[in-house]
């Protein structure tokens, strides 16, 4: 783990990660910053792509959208989340994000606390393929594979 400091992270910087759908962006991660509490990202969702079913069993998720429309389902209940709304996702929820509009959708996120090692953080609960816009995860459910710390 690298000691904490203060950094500018531009998110041209970090890799995108589409295998749940979508493209995620680990921006400030313990990796990155040496974060001790939590990691934020960014969320780049094409009208009509979706991130797959998921929940974290160690950490609350913190959603901020800044632009489109998006539909997430908390334990299979859809709510309408539209720019300049937040939501906290509770630890063991299973959620999932449709962008349901017709522009790209950009949502803030932050996982905290973090969980023991990362690949315990995320836990997938469908499994699904990659179908036209519509990628999101390929690996078994359950697999909670979380590849360099993306967790949401």
């Amino acid at each position: 783990m690298i000691k904490p400091r203060p950094r500018i992270v531009d998110l041209s910087e970090t890799e995108p990660n589409t295998r749940r759908g979508g493209d995620l962006r680990a921006m400030l991660t313990p990796a990155t910053v040496g974060s001790t509490s939590g990691f934020m990202g960014v969320a780049i969702v094409q009208p009509g792509d979706r991130i797959g079913e998921h929940y974290h069993p160690y950490s609350e998720e913190f959603v901020y959208v800044v632009c489109g429309e998006l539909e997430v389902d908390l334990d299979g209940e859809p709510h309408v989340l539209r720019p300049e709304q937040g939501l906290m996702i509770p630890i063991d929820m299973r959620h999932r994000f449709r962008n349901v509009g017709k522009v790209e959708a950009r949502m803030v996120f932050h996982l905290g606390p973090l969980a023991p090692r990362p690949q315990l953080g995320h836990v997938d609960t469908e499994e699904t393929s990659v179908i036209g816009a519509a990628a999101v995860l390929t690996e078994p459910a359950g697999a909670g594979a979380d590849g360099g710390g993306v967790r949401s």
